[in-house]
This record gives C-alpha cells, sequence and structure tokens, in this order.
C-alpha cells in the first residue's frame, strides 16, 4: 500500500483540531510543562531555520505530553516593527494589512507541518488588544519612575530613519539593514535598566540550564566593574572631568586625561584652540573611522590645549582626545596611567607624555626611573605620597576615603549597560500613551482611555519617519488632568518592548489586565524555552528585566522567566543564516509537497545536533524518507500479525537480544530528547533498532509475533513527536483509537539494560555460533539450558553427539560435538 502522506497529513491535522488534543487548561492533579519557541516576525513565508527551530519545540513538547505532563505550548506573532512600514510605503498599503495577511499565510504552513500548538491562546503584537496592555505596562513604570525622557546622543539608522538600542548596534552597524549608524541628540523615552543591572549580573547563578556562551555574552554586556568616581577640574574653566577608573591606586601616576572625541565636554575645551582647523579635522576622522567599524589598529590623538588638576596632588596634566576612548564605556574619559595600561603606554610614547612608575611587584626592592616594560598586576605603591608602601587593595580603601571626606567622589560600582532607549521614530509600533499638555506638563493617558490606537488616515511615502505627526486626528488630544488641549507623544515602542512580555499573556490572557495572576501562578516559568543566541543581549536581557520589573509590582512571584534555555543553531545557505533580506531563504512549501511534513520535520532533526549550526543540502533528504518508507512497507507487509492483540515471551536469545535492544533504545531516546537534547542521535538510535526489528522478523514472525508486535508499537510512540501524522496513521492501523499525543511514552526496563548483564559467546567446536544475554552470575545449568534451546545451536548441535560442554563464567559456553 503506498505512503500517501498528503491525505495522511491533512486527515490527521484535522482530527488534532476537532478533538482539541493540544488546547491546554489549568490542571493542579498534573505537573505543568509550559514549552515555547520565540515567536516570528511575519515576513512572509517561513524558512527551514523557522522548521528547524519549531521541530525541536515540538518533539520536546509532545514527549512531555506523553511523560503525563499538562503541556502549554502557544504560538503567536511578534508582528510591529519596520518590515511591515516598509513594504506598505513600497505597495502603498496599510501595514496592518500586509502584516495581516503574511499570519493567515505563514499559520498555514505552521499548521500543515503538524506542530502541536494551542492555537487558541494564538496572538498578533500589532493588535489593539495586545498593543494596549504594552500601553498599560508603560505607564505603570511611569509612575513607578522606571520611564523617564531626556535629550540624549542616541544611535540613528539613515535608512531605517530612527534610533536604535545601544544592543541594537552591531560593529557600528544597523542590527536590521547593516547600515553605518550615525550619532544624533534627540529627546528619548528610556527605561531603567540599569536600576536592575546587578541583579541581571547576579541571577546568572539561578540559570544553570543556559548556555554558558549566552551567560558571558550578557555578562560582558551588563560589564560590572568596581571601582572609584571623581573628577578632574579643568584648568582656568570650572569645568570638571567625571572619571571612572578601577584602578584608583594608580592615580599618582596618570600623566594625561582622554577624552573621546564624543564627549559632551569636548566642544568647550576646543572653542579657543589654536588650531581649530586640526583639531575639527582630527574628530572628522575618528567620526569616519568609528562609523565605517574600522578596527583600531593605531592610538592617534590631538592636545585640547586644555590641562586637568589631579584631585590627589594638584598636578597639572594635559587633556588629549583619543581614538581609544568610547563614549558608550564608562564615562568616555579616562585617567592615564602610562606605566600601568598598554594602550595609555602606547599613546604616551607616541606622544612624548611622561611615563611614571607607582606600582611595583615586591615591596622595599629598587626600581629605575625608566618604564620599558608596564605593569598592568596589583602590587604595592612608589611615588604615591602618604601611599607609598601601601598594596593597591589598602591603597584603593585609604584614597576612596579621601574622596569620600573632602567630598571629591567615592567608590562605586558601575556598569556598561545602559538604560534602554525605547523612542522609535517609526508609525509601526505601539504608541507611547503621554501626552503633552501646556497647563500639566508631561501626562500619561488614562487607564480608560487606552488602547491608544494607531491612526488610519496615514499616508504612507518614502519618506517614512515620523508619520504620526501627520495625522491630526491622532496628534491632537486632551489632556487626562485638565481636560484641555495636548498633543501625543508621536514617538512609537521599541518592538522588543512588545517580546519582553508575550510569554506572560500567552500563560492567562485577559481583558481586563494584561495577564490572570491565577494563570501565571499556574504556568511561569517558561520550562524550555528555543530560540538563537543572537537575542542574549537583547530579547533575553529585556525579558528578565521586565520580569523583574512584574515582581517588584506584585504581578508574579518569579523572577526569571526562562530557567531553561536552548539556542539553536542557525541554517544557513552559503554560508550565512537563511533571511529574507539577504535572499537566500529555502521555502519548506516545496520539501513538504514533494515528501511530506514529516520527513521534512525528521530530516532537520536529523541533520545536525540542535546547538551546532546547518549548512543546508537537501540530498539527506531522500535517506530519510527511505526510513519511513521502510517502516511503512514493513507494517504492511505483515499487516495482519501487527494488527491482532498478542501475548509475547522472552525465553529465547533471539527475542532476549530484540527486547533487551528495544529497552537501550528507550533508554537513549528518553534521554536523548530529556538530558542531552541531541535529536539526531535520537533518531539514529531508532533507525538502528528499525533495522534490528526488520532482520528479526523473519525469525520471529511465527516464534514470538506478540514481542515483534510490541517492538513495533513502542518503536510508533519513541518516533511520534518526530513524525505524528506518520505515526497516528500507523498506531491506528494497528488497532487502537486513541492519538499517540495521549498514549504514555514507553517505560525502560531497566533490568535488560543494566550493567548486571552479560553477553555470553557460544562456541561450538571452535567458533563462535551464537550470543546470549544472561544476568551476571547467571546458574551455568541456566546458560546451558538457553544456549541448547537456541534455534541457531541447534542447527549445529541436532543429531550429534555431545562430546564436551565447558562454562567459563560470564564469558562463554564451549561445546564439542561429534
Amino acid at each position: 500500500m503506498k505512503y500517501n502522506f498528503k491525505e495522511i497529513e491533512k486527515k490527521w491535522q484535522q482530527s488534532w483540531e476537532a478533538e482539541k488534543v493540544f488546547q491546554s487548561l489549568e490542571d493542579d492533579r498534573k505537573p505543568k510543562f509550559y514549552c515555547l519557541e520565540m515567536f516570528p516576525y511575519p515576513s512572509g513565508r517561513i524558512h527551514m531555520g523557522h522548521v528547524r527551530n519549531y521541530s525541536i519545540g515540538d518533539v520536546v513538547a509532545r514527549q512531555k505530553r506523553m511523560r503525563g505532563f499538562n503541556v502549554l505550548h502557544p504560538m503567536g506573532w511578534d508582528a510591529l516593527g519596520m518590515p511591515a512600514e516598509n513594504a506598505a510605503i513600497k505597495h502603498g498599503l496599510h501595514p496592518k494589512d500586509w502584516t495581516l495577511k503574511n499570519i493567515e499565510f505563514m499559520k498555514a504552513q505552521l499548521k500543515k507541518l503538524g506542530f502541536s500548538y494551542d492555537w487558541t491562546r494564538e496572538l498578533a503584537t500589532c493588535m489593539p488588544e495586545y498593543y494596549k496592555w504594552n500601553q498599560y505596562i508603560f505607564i505603570k513604570m511611569f509612575e513607578k519612575d522606571l520611564a523617564y525622557k531626556k535629550k540624549a546622543e542616541v544611535n540613528w539608522c539613515p535608512s531605517c530613519k530612527t534610533v536604535l538600542a545601544n544592543e541594537q548596534v552591531i560593529v557600528s552597524k544597523c542590527w536590521r539593514c547593516d547600515s553605518l549608524v550615525e550619532s544624533k541628540e534627540l529627546d528619548q523615552w528610556f527605561l531603567k535598566i540599569v536600576d536592575y543591572a546587578d541583579e541581571l549580573l547576579q541571577s546568572h547563578d539561578q540559570l544553570q540550564n543556559w548556555p554558558t556562551k549566552v551567560l558571558l555574552m550578557q555578562k560582558n554586556w551588563i560589564g560590572k566593574s568596581e571601582g572609584a568616581g571623581f573628577s578632574f577640574e579643568v584648568e582656568g574653566t570650572g569645568l570638571r572631568i567625571e572619571i571612572f577608573t578601577t584602578r584608583l591606586d594608580t592615580i599618582f601616576g596618570s600623566t594625561f586625561v582622554a577624552l573621546s572625541v564624543q564627549h559632551p565636554l569636548v566642544k568647550e575645551l576646543i572653542q579657543d584652540h589654536p588650531d581649530s582647523d586640526g583639531v575639527e579635522a582630527f574628530i572628522r576622522e575618528i567620526e569616519r573611522e568609528r562609523k565605517a567599524g574600522r578596527e583600531l589598529t593605531e592610538k592617534k590623538g590631538f592636545f585640547t590645549g586644555k590641562y586637568a588638576i589631579n584631585p590627589f596632588n594638584g598636578e597639572r596634566i594635559p587633556i588629549w582626545l583619543a581614538n581609544f576612548v568610547l563614549i558608550e564605556y564608562g564615562t568616555g574619559a579616562i585617567m592615564s596611567v602610562p606605566a600601568h595600561d598598554e594602550r595609555d603606554f602606547e599613546f604616551a610614547r607616541k606622544y612624548n607624555i611622561p611615563v611614571r612608575r607607582v606600582i611595583v611587584e615586591e615591596k622595599n626592592k629598587s626600581y629605575p626611573n625608566e618604564v620599558d616594560e608596564v605593569f598592568v598586576a596589583k602590587g604595592y605603591l612608589i611615588n604615591s605620597g602618604p601611599y607609598d608602601g601601601l598594596s593597591s587593595d589598602e591603597s584603593i580603601e585609604k584614597m576612596g576615603k579621601f574622596l569620600t571626606d573632602n567630598r571629591l567622589g567615592e567608590l562605586k560600582t558601575m556598569f556598561r549597560i545602559r538604560d534602554w532607549g525605547i523612542s522609535r521614530q517609526r508609525f509601526w509600533g505601539t504608541p507611547i500613551p503621554i501626552l503633552y499638555c501646556e497647563k500639566c506638563g508631561v501626562v500619561p493617558e488614562s487607564i480608560e482611555n487606552l488602547p491608544v490606537k494607531l491612526p488610519e488616515d496615514v499616508e504612507f511615502t518614502v519618506e517614512g519617519g515620523l508619520l504620526l505627526k501627520h495625522s491630526k486626528s491622532f496628534l491632537n488630544g486632551s489632556c487626562p488632568t485638565c481636560g484641555g488641549p495636548a498633543q501625543r507623544e508621536t514617538d512609537t515602542m521599541d518592538t522588543f518592548f512588545d517580546s519582553s512580555w508575550y510569554y506572560f499573556r500567552y500563560a492567562g490572557a485577559s481583558d481586563q489586565e494584561p495577564f490572570k495572576p491565577e494563570s501565571i501562578r499556574y504556568w511561569l516559568p517558561v520550562d524550555f524555552y528555543v530560540g538563537g543566541e543572537t537575542h542574549a543581549i537583547l530579547h533575553l536581557i529585556y525579558s528578565r528585566f521586565f520580569t523583574y520589573v512584574f515582581r517588584d509590582m506584585g504581578w508574579t512571584n518569579i523572577a526569571e522567566p526562562f530557567p531553561h534555555l536552548l539556542t539553536q543553531g542557525m541554517v544557513t545557505l552559503g554560508g550565512s543564516a537563511m533571511s529574507k533580506s539577504r535572499g537566500n531563504v529555502v521555502d519548506p512549501d516545496h520539501l513538504v509537497e514533494k515528501y511530506g511534513a514529516d520527513t521534512v520535520r525528521l530530516f532537520i532533526l536529523f541533520a545536525a545536533p540542535p546547538e551546532k549550526n546547518l549548512e543546508w543540502n537537501e540530498q539527506g533528504v531522500e535517506g530519510v524518507d527511505r526510513f519511513l518508507h521502510r517502516i511503512w512497507n514493513l507494517f504492511h507487509r505483515n499487516q495482519e500479525l501487527f494488527s491482532r492483540e498478542r501475548e509475547f515471551g522472552i525465553a529465547d536469545p533471539a527475542s532476549q537480544e530484540l527486547y533487551t535492544r528495544l529497552q537501550q533504545t528507550i533508554k537513549k531516546v528518553t534521554e536523548d530528547i530529556e538530558v542531552r537534547f541531541h535529536l539526531n542521535t535520537a533518531i539514529a538510535a531508532m533507525m538502528e533498532f528499525f533495522n534490528e526489528l526488520s532482520s528479526a522478523h523473519e525469525i520471529l514472525k511465527s516464534k514470538n509475533p506478540g514481542l515483534l508486535k510490541h517492538c513495533f508499537e513502542e518503536l510508533l510512540k519513541l518516533l511520534s513527536p518526530f513524525t505524528p501524522h506518520f505515526c497516528d496513521e500507523l498506531w491506528e492501523k494497528t488497532g487502537h483509537q486513541s492519538f499517540l499525543a495521549n498514549q504514555s511514552w514507553p517505560e525502560v526496563n531497566l533490568k535488560f539494560v543494566s550493567e548486571e548483564w552479560v553477553n555470553i559467546m557460544i562456541q561450538i567446536n571452535g567458533k563462535i555460533r551464537e550470543k546470549i544475554k544472561a544476568n551476571l552470575d547467571e546458574d551455568e545449568a541456566r546458560i546451558k539450558e538457553m544456549a541448547l534451546n537456541s534455534e541457531k545451536v541447534m542447527q549445529y548441535t541436532q543429531g550429534k553427539e555431545m562430546v564436551k560442554i565447558i562454562y567459563v563464567k560470564n564469558k562463554m559456553l564451549s561445546i564439542v560435538v561429534k
């Protein structure tokens, strides 16, 4: 009988939906399991990268369901953002129309692949019923002083015509379109993520099931540093340069101060420079190099003509502009200590700036004044006035007290991470629910007026940008406080705001609040989260931040939303991750049309371990397809055998061997899914077992058909999370009426996989003819009985005289016949 995957897959997808097999309801009688893959942007079509991501999650969700868990496995759409707006401009339509059309198509693609989603929980972030709660959350953050507006130097993408968060700038380029990012000063809304920086870092201890690489990426981005904050006075100006240093013990060795060319004091420092053309040309050169993302190969500087006063000894030291000082690190200004910092040393040598040794390795040892080699470690102080002879740690403590006592500064902690700028100068995002009233100032919209909806009367033009400013129906509002005229904020929210809490909404959507607290208590945290490591310092940090905020508002009792994270490798083509913008997308539809969804799912999981990148190659699909056809054909050649209820035993060696291999396969597949997440080796184990089942069926179909049926059905259970339509069809054909999703996962019989079993070689007249599995230290009489009843042994002994039988314990039984 032909395997007609088109009819079979459609049949089971309709059956699952009709019977609501995957609909999730809270049930305190069962342990819960919340399985989630990062939701997609509805760009138009899914690609093989999506298929891989969702197939991993689906295997885990289906297997947990069979394990007896109450599984929540939802899906939705990260549906706001630039691509929809650009498409609207290009095609002259509203981005909502483009987005909803794409969602409809991609949802049909996902359904064709048979993923076990609870579609009753579907959400799209572009819908007012979702972004209403974005606005509610923002207002609550505003009320808690976690949201504020200020003028700031921001990252500006000239192509997208919008601001980017620091996390969205990758080597000076826009994370979305690869355009070179510029600096621009704008009024922007920020969220105080820095208030939670220490907890974001310290709570890594709770994330034992996260990839080490992701934790390291977050740790480096958060960038905690213990040090001192103080200022250098600029001689004769009244200006002060704020400094943060982790090596306050080296302050007496500071022979110059270096500033980023983007530092806000630069304009004042150079305004009366005798070589104004030269210094401005230098600034332009450094800015060009920064925007081009060039690697820093040479230290470059320009003397401002101004001097700073060291607060510890009153020394007058020059202020330089330097290309190796970055505005986004620390304060954008550093006290430079050439004797104890490699960069400073190289710069000082180039520009003939003095180098002074102030830290030495050994106490009470003489050192030359000339510094030929930089000493970067901590040690003991010299040339440091009243602090000479102290260790570095002792001096930092005493110097910190000096700063505090004289109100010059303090010992403090600084983070590299900056508050999250969420303002975006585009249309297709959540409107920020703020009004500007001449009488009342900055006022949040009243809760009862939410959502503040995106308007329909907007003309999408190639200019893009601040389209909301041109909508009178949107722009003109009423002040919630005094009722007078007010203008709405025309920036929209960063779309990462939308995705920072969607997993709460899945678990308990409500018309009255962002989510139902009782549902959150049941379902959260997410037990298994699947997504790319590219989100390490974007979505994964923001989501943790939001969860902390929700906890502090009393909305949830959890702190970490994703205790177990699997970062799947990318599916690449031509060495680059599949992306519509790169034009290297492989659409799964033609493969599903040619081979069926189950073959596509099985192949994408078999081709590589989940965490490794996979370079796309279609050649392996046929091998996986043959494997499913071999199972199909074996069943239909023996349909009568597999379709009847049968008892089975495992007394003879052939049965023992097959049953043992089944137990080993159950153990390996279970551990590969639950412990190692090596889905490719789980598939390989099932392929190996099927080969043994296929070989054994000719021997056992008349002798032990019940065991063959049992092994076949157990194999279907193991395989069903990977190829659910295929397995449900064969499960039905074996006489069962229920879905495999509702069956219990096979339990391993540890007696047959423990180390208490040994293989006994059966030798006849000097040649190995059989192998039997027996208990360790089994009785010799039992070994002889098992061997002599083996069909293979009987082929060589029947009708012959037994001359001698010798048993070597736990190893061999030797038989001599004539």
